[in-house]
């Protein structure tokens, strides 16, 4: 049984330096520390955490009114960054100012993802495409790893038949077992998040440094984080899918369509979904404190981007605006 034990060590050698390769291209990037507050609630919680920071940061200061029921007020059209001026630009677009409307805008405008794209480059978020893809090798390689142990019984039944009493074909399997499942489980466990180890530490970092108070509060610590429960209980309804979930229905079973209404010449790009919730999903955690846990993607009532393809010219969920430009893959995913 030579030539077989030689030619599963050579598979598993091949499937080893697959992943390996894999986890580099998942991982790039030169790391280093955040930019501002934006990239610190996007590292929080994705697109979703850092419309809520602009948001609760407009309001507090007076430039926009937040009221009930999820209606939104421009007072003064001042914005001090581009996430605030999507903000300005997407009310105008938003039936009646809902404020439903407007965080799901400003989570899809260019000028979120883009901050998605720019962390991506830097190797503090991972790839949505290259992490399934990743994810689904480490799978794979786990449970290839366990189907040894079948094959190499029989084989031990047949030696033994044959040659009469040897070293048993499954204890030359052990090996090659251990390293194949500890080496997926690894890959499986450190590189398929979200958020990488850079991006943990320089978030980390950014919290030492600037706390939680003044705009940092929603940034850092999600709008749980808020002393003004009014404006807590908008932001958390205004991430909540629309409508109810009927009949035990997964919301990922009622996906909008993806509407392409723009023409880019970009290869491709990457959507940067967080949940509907309060930015939760992909990883990112919920911020809406119960009632509709995490997950869902940028389209409006559950929708997802999780299982379509982003051409050059998407655009994601009820939102008019296109996503960020990006040298990278297809949709994210709710990993």
């Amino acid at each position: 049984m030579g030539p077989l034990l030689l030619a599963l060590h050579l598979a598993g050698a091949a499937a080893l330096v697959r992943l390996l390769v894999l986890a580099r291209r998942v991982r790039g990037g030169p790391g280093g520390p955040l930019q501002d507050v934006h990239e610190a609630a996007f590292l929080g919680g994705g697109p979703g955490r850092v419309a809520d920071t602009a948001l609760a940061a407009m309001h507090q200061d007076g430039r926009i009114v937040i009221g009930g029921p999820g209606v939104v007020a421009v007072v003064h059209r001042i914005a001090h960054d581009p996430v605030e001026r999507a903000v300005l630009d997407t009310h105008a677009a938003a039936p009646s100012g809902s404020l439903r409307t407007l965080r799901l805008g400003v989570m899809t405008h260019p000028a979120v993802q883009e901050i998605g794209d720019a962390l991506a480059a830097r190797g503090l978020v991972t790839l949505p495409g290259p992490r399934r893809l990743l994810r689904r090798w480490c799978l794979g390689v786990a449970v290839g790893a366990f189907l040894l142990f079948p094959l190499g019984m029989v084989v031990t039944v047949a030696e033994f038949a044959v040659d009469g009493p040897t070293v048993p074909f499954f204890v030359k399997l052990l090996p090659l077992f251990f390293v194949c499942f500890v080496t997926a489980l690894v890959c499986g466990t450190t590189y398929t998040r979200q958020v990488s180890t850079a991006g943990l530490a320089a978030l980390a970092a950014y919290r030492r440094e600037h706390g939680y108070g003044g705009v940092h509060t929603v940034a850092l610590g999600g709008i749980r984080a808020l002393s003004d429960r009014d404006l807590w209980e908008r932001l958390r309804d205004a991430g909540r899918p629309e409508g109810p979930v009927r009949g035990g229905r997964s919301r990922a079973s009622s996906r909008s369509a993806y509407s392409s209404d723009t023409t880019t010449a970009a290869a491709a790009v990457v959507m940067w979904c967080a949940g509907v919730d309060a930015g939760g999903g992909d990883g990112w955690g919920s911020d809406s404190g119960g009632g509709s846990g995490g997950g869902s993607g940028c389209g409006s009532g559950g929708s997802s981007c999780s299982s379509s393809s982003c051409g050059s010219s998407s655009s994601c969920g009820s939102s008019s605006s296109s996503c960020g430009s990006s040298s990278g893959s297809s949709c994210g995913s709710s990993g």
